[in-house]
């Protein structure tokens, strides 16, 4: 008789539960584990499937379990949630997962790498202090309009407001403690502008030392930032059946209300990764802004037979998801994709 264990590992900081079935699906043990406990508990079971939710910290436990010999399935835990009967506690969660991770339909997260989850620690900060570079903006304009001085919108516009605040005739426009205030606000700003900087370099040498971004980047419209993160969020392209359920993941495909012969296609679902679908939304205006002074490519072509049956904001959805299946393709084949096709090449993100 076959003793394959299944694991359902339901993770957290301090306190662990794990519930372990065998290949005829009896319960063989259900426990509470420290997290000292954790490798040596896994490290004295047979090789086994080891079912975690997709959260916090499961990416670095399902290496350390993949080291031991385990195989690991992570899964969204909003697919895990029909699986759980009445009530919650760890114990009924990881009797969920135990359940879950043994469905034939079930869709798994890829286990990220290190070097992967490292890139997209220089995303997540980098956009928190882009945001909070606006804010620090947004307010310096409020109080300087408040005295008076207006500047146009724009980050580049910026300089121009510091040397209006720091001009001759300040003294005499700003009173003293309004002028403490900016002088708070534009140390602040230079602090940021050289944190972000750092971190742009960073990026680069992450983009530089990585086939899949470098690739990715000779795509018209995706840049550095936009390649870096689809290389360190999709490790195997190969997850998806083909470009359109990439382009599905990101959320840029109409929802479906679909009944009989009947075929209901609404707005893009705006599910999965929202950061990814931004920044290619964002590359897809670049774009369009090129078709419009006429540059010549096939794909620039394309773009303008659309905008003139289409209005402006859905041809930009629809490029976006164009370029998510061409990202797709050149994860798949492992090859760059040809300058050629916008010429002169759009400005990218």
């Amino acid at each position: 008789m076959s003793t394959f264990l299944t694991v359902g590992f339901d993770i957290a900081k301090n306190v662990f539960q794990a519930h372990v079935v065998d290949s005829e699906g009896k319960v063989v043990n259900r426990k509470k584990i420290r997290r000292d406990e954790v490798v040596p508990f896994f490290a004295g079971l047979p090789p086994c499937l080891v079912g975690i939710e997709a959260c916090s910290t499961a990416h670095h436990w399902a290496r350390q379990l993949e080291e031991l010999g385990h195989e690991v399935k992570l899964m969204p835990p909003v697919y895990v949630k029909p699986y759980l009967k009445r009530g919650k506690n760890d114990a009924l969660d990881a009797e969920a997962i135990c359940e879950a991770v043994t469905r034939p339909t079930m869709r798994f997260v890829p286990v990220k790498t290190v070097e992967q989850q490292e890139a997209l620690m220089l995303h997540k900060t980098r956009m928190m202090l882009v945001k909070h570079r606006t804010m620090i903006v947004n307010a310096l304009r409020a109080h300087m309009a408040e005295l008076g001085i207006i500047v146009p919108k724009g980050i580049k516009r910026l300089p121009e407001l510091i040397e209006r605040v720091h001009g001759s005739r300040s003294a005499e426009t700003i009173p003293a403690y309004a002028r403490a205030v900016v002088a708070v606000h534009i140390g602040q700003l230079e602090a940021l502008e050289e944190q972000i900087a750092t971190l742009d370099a960073e990026m680069l040498a992450w983009h530089r030392a990585n086939e899949d971004s470098r690739r990715l980047a000779t795509i018209p419209g995706i840049g550095l930032v936009t390649a870096t993160a689809l290389a360190a969020t999709i490790n195997d392209a190969a997850q998806f059946d083909s470009g359109r359920g990439m382009a599905a993941w990101l959320g840029l495909t109409p929802r479906q209300s679909s009944s009989g012969n009947k075929e209901r296609l609404g707005r893009i679902t705006k599910a999965g990764n929202k950061y990814l679908r931004t920044l290619l939304v964002v590359g897809s205006t670049a774009i369009i802004r090129s078709a419009r002074i006429n540059c010549p490519g096939p794909l620039l072509d394309w773009v303008r037979g659309l905008l003139e049956k289409k209005p402006a904001r859905l041809v930009t959805v629809a490029l976006a998801n164009k370029l998510a299946r061409i990202a797709w393709a050149v994860l798949m084949r492992k090859r760059a994709f040809s300058n050629s096709i916008v010429t002169p090449a759009p400005a990218a993100i």
